[in-house]
């Protein structure tokens, strides 16, 4: 079978990660949810998203495909489920589609909303419809892709200069460093990831996914349940927060709560409020609706889009969002929505014109050895053609 994951409904509950990004290239846990896919099916996933997304996301078609929804993680009942679906056959979570499959002619018209013969699936595993989701479901997403990656492997032994709580429940990859540090595995697992760094003085309490290439800088304190992506660089304390990946907190201060797309740079002492003084709900903005919506959270922080940066000193309020490529620097706190592209704080805002904008991703890009494409800023370009309607500012001038 070819298995396609597609962006459902869910994709607008998901801006701004997924103005950059398929739904199904989201991270939370260890893994981005094709990675999950990929490595429950045995076999490699493509993309049907966006149509500005797809150069980087290519989608690849067969006679026989096997279309799931992004949003939704796998479970074993749900890939027994889906192996038996017939042509034309749908599951069904309630009205939403989790997976169909189709010939290679029904593809290229397939859109979510289409009616397929329907089966009834409940599902009880990771489904992601909102920003917030990402983190409020890390526990158990880092608990489900630890005992998918380590079942039935051994870990790189820990080194004595450490001391720790539940050992079994501690897994170091090949190239990891971890020393004179303390590791509390007794409320849920830490993963250590391949060449990854734990700097001296690190005190982390699992749930902690710690992956590839990234690192933790010293005396950095670290609570559950937390994913620091790929190649990020984290210090301070973090706590029940997901870094996607190239993403930089390198000093103190304090993220709690949140969500930290790509290639993103938080100065020092960046902090952000994750309680409102009040213990109300929080309200978070929602660009699938266009105004603030209720979150059913108590804590709630930031939820910061790919290519945006703060410089030092950036307070945050309780349940901000901040758009893609956007750059907050001075004193005061910033308004609780922070359109993409957006250039100052709480004095005001300006225009993140993309020729800077190109010129700073390249370079930061260039600092981890990749290549900031002409594929990237398409998909940048078109980001800024969309999210113009929130830079009022503009119209203001006008």
């Amino acid at each position: 079978m070819n298995f396609i994951l597609f962006d459902g409904e869910e994709r607008e509950g998901l801006l701004p990660f997924t103005f950059t990004r398929p739904v199904a290239a989201i991270r939370t846990g260890i893994l981005t949810m094709a990675e999950k896919w990929e490595r429950n099916l045995g076999q490699s996933v493509s993309y049907k998203t966006q149509p500005y997304l797809q150069v980087k996301y290519p989608l690849q078609s067969a006679d026989d495909n096997i279309l799931i929804n992004g949003a939704y993680g796998p479970e074993p009942a749900l890939i027994q489920a889906i192996h038996t679906l017939q042509s034309g056959e749908g599951l069904y979570d309630e009205e939403k589609l989790i997976a169909c499959r189709v010939d290679a002619a029904s593809l290229s018209s397939f859109d979510h909303a289409q009616t397929f013969k329907s089966i009834s699936y409940s599902h009880t595993g990771i489904h992601i419809r909102f920003t917030y989701d990402i983190f409020s479901l890390n526990d158990k997403a880092i608990r489900e892709d630890f005992e998918l990656l380590t079942r039935g492997r051994m870990s790189e032994p820990l080194s004595d200069t450490n001391q720790y709580l539940k050992k079994e429940r501690i897994f170091i990859e090949p190239g990891a460093k971890v020393e004179f540090s303390i590791l509390n595995a007794t409320d849920g697992p830490i993963y250590i990831g391949k060449d990854a760094e734990v700097m001296e003085g690190c005190k982390i309490r699992g749930p902690f996914a710690l992956c590839e290439h990234g690192g933790l800088k010293m005396d950095a304190k670290i609570y559950g349940a937390t994913t620091v992506g790929p190649y990020c660089k984290v210090g301070g304390e973090v706590t029940n927060s997901v870094f996607f990946g190239y993403s930089n907190k390198g000093h103190d201060g304090f993220i709690g709560n949140s969500v930290i797309g790509e290639w993103c740079n938080l100065g020092a002492d960046t902090n952000n409020s994750n309680l409102k003084n009040t213990y109300e709900e929080v309200k978070l903005w929602s660009y699938r609706t266009g105004k603030f919506e209720k979150t059913g959270l108590t804590f709630c922080g930031l939820i910061m889009g790919d290519h945006s940066k703060c410089g030092i000193n950036t307070m945050f309020n309780t349940g901000t969002v901040v758009g893609v490529a956007a750059n907050i620097f001075g004193s005061g706190f910033p308004r609780n929505f922070i359109p993409s592209f957006a250039w100052g704080g709480a004095q005001g805002f300006e225009t993140f014109q993309l020729k800077k904008m190109y010129q700073v991703a390249v370079a930061m890009c260039s600092r981890r050895n990749v290549e900031f494409t002409t594929d990237d800023q398409a998909i940048i370009d078109e980001v800024f053609r969309l999210t113009a309607t929130y830079r009022l500012w503009e119209k203001n001038k006008d």
